[in-house]
């Protein structure tokens, strides 16, 4: 940080090119910091002042420069450059239109040694007092300039000495010593498995950490929607005794998760869809692989979604007056929480397995609607047609629904009055009759739902693994 002069940056959100975060100038900068992690003898690159305007040229150029101090050798094209920095190379490629060779070698001070060399053939006009080096061998190296001299500038330094000597070196360097050994590397990458994992944690938790559009929006509509859902559904969770207390009941539930699962699902895909982005060329250049990439992406959103349902729950639960046990309040905390969790990993496991945040939504709406049909409100399974009722338990609102309903009243033995207004029965008979709801089974529920987390975040990981949707 302190050799590309990023310091005074180091709490900044990179951001998006053109929107927000860093300038084109310190993402430059940026990006050779990043390289320079690995601490590389050579690096290459590929016109770093282009796009760029003098000031932020210069900036660049001084921490190339800075990086060549410290003993590191950096191979780049350049275009245009001012004399300051042409004149802070060290040694210059030029090669003719066609890539024939013309010049390699020193600079030398004030780009005397690349003067000297033209100067010295017969007819090249001499380099005027303040003029740009660069401009000026661009100029009598041209094409027109070749005929005019009748010279091949490629032949001319085919039979020059500084040909004869960079010929030797290269020769030299050429051949290894006796003593070397083939260079081979045991892993693909340089750390393991878990230690790419804790990295790619810790940097996803500072990216979470600094993008309040995204999280801090996020809990602010969490509470929200649990105000207002409160109120609407005021006192529902103490009113059991009738069958349209218990339909209100769950229709509160039905509607909160659907609200507030899919405002998750949605608002997550940008996000990965970055994240995605940036990963690409990270992986490319062997910093880690795939799996602990897509895994600390999932670990890193436990915490946000925990003080979600924390905020939903309490508040919901409080104003929907439920039966304030603590069984009753930790096993909704853990529908919620679980269900919270699922509907953000669809989320990113759809835009995994698309190109883009813009397609994973019209992906991803189709699967709303057949949950929300499928969910066991509208039409309860018993009343679905057999040949329908598979895709009620692979359904994940339906173990949702089933988890919060069986939980809340699924051991009340109090009597409960039909809608024909005639009729009785007890809370337990009318959920197993009516719904098919079983108080016994609730740990199996309990797993399902958490089961969809897993295989939500299980393909998403092999999604980002195995389909790359990069152009280039």
């Amino acid at each position: 940080m302190e050799l590309v002069e990023l310091n005074p940056l180091s709490g900044a959100l990179v951001g998006l090119p053109g929107v927000n975060g860093l300038s084109t100038e310190q993402r430059k900068r940026l990006t050779i910091a990043v390289e320079l992690v690995a601490n590389p003898s050579i690096v290459f690159m590929d016109e770093p002042t282009s796009g760029l305007d003098a000031r932020s040229a210069a900036i660049v150029m001084r921490t190339v420069r800075n990086i060549v101090n410290t003993g590191r050798t950096i191979v780049c094209t350049i275009h245009q450059p001012s004399i300051d920095i042409f004149e802070s190379f060290d040694e210059l490629l030029f090669m003719k239109r066609g890539g024939q060779l013309i010049y390699a070698g020193p600079l030398g001070a004030k780009s005397r040694n690349l003067v000297d060399f033209f100067e010295a053939i017969p007819g090249v006009p001499k380099i005027r007092d303040g003029y740009n080096p660069a401009a000026w061998m661009l100029e009598v190296t041209s094409t027109q300039m070749e005929q005019i001299l009748g010279v091949d500038f490629a032949e001319y330094y085919r039979q020059s000495k500084l040909f004869q000597q960079t010929r030797e070196i290269v020769e030299a360097l050429s051949r290894p010593s006796s003593e070397s050994k083939e260079l081979t590397f045991a892993t693909k990458y340089a750390q393991p498995f878990c230690a790419q994992y804790m990295a790619c944690l810790w940097k996803h938790n500072l990216s979470y950490w600094r993008n309040p559009q995204y999280t801090a929006v996020r809990f602010f509509y969490t509470v929200i929607i649990s105000l207002m859902f409160g109120t609407i559904c005021w006192k529902f969770g103490s009113r059991r005794g009738t069958q349209h207390d218990i339909f209100n009941a769950m229709g509160a539930m039905y509607a909160a998760v659907l609200f507030i699962g899919i405002t998750n699902a949605t608002s997550v895909q940008p996000v990965i869809s970055i994240e995605r982005f940036v990963s690409y060329r990270e992986r490319a250049a062997g910093m880690y692989s795939a799996l602990p990439f897509a895994f600390s992406l999932v670990t890193v959103e436990f915490p946000y979604i925990l003080v979600q349902s924390l905020i939903y729950g309490s508040i919901f639960y409080s104003l929907g007056s439920f039966e304030w046990t603590a069984a009753k309040f930790l096993w909704y905390l853990f529908f919620m929480y679980f269900t919270l969790l699922y509907f953000t990993f669809y989320g990113m496991m759809t835009t995994a397995i698309t190109p883009n945040h813009t397609i994973a939504p019209i992906i991803a709406a189709p699967f709303y609607t057949l949950w929300n049909l499928f969910c066991g409100f509208m039409i309860p399974r018993k009343r679905i047609p057999v040949w329908w009722r598979w895709y009620y338990w692979a359904n994940p609102v339906s173990w949702t629904l089933y988890g919060l309903l069986t939980s809340q009243f699924g051991d009340l033995d109090q009597p409960l009055l039909m809608a024909d207004g005639v009729t009785s029965t007890t809370v337990v008979a009318f959920l197993e009759e009516h719904f098919g709801f079983r108080h016994d089974f609730l740990g199996a529920v309990a797993a399902m739902v958490a089961g969809f987390c897993v295989l939500f975040a299980v393909v998403f990981a092999l999604a980002i693994k195995y389909l790359n949707f990069q152009r280039r």
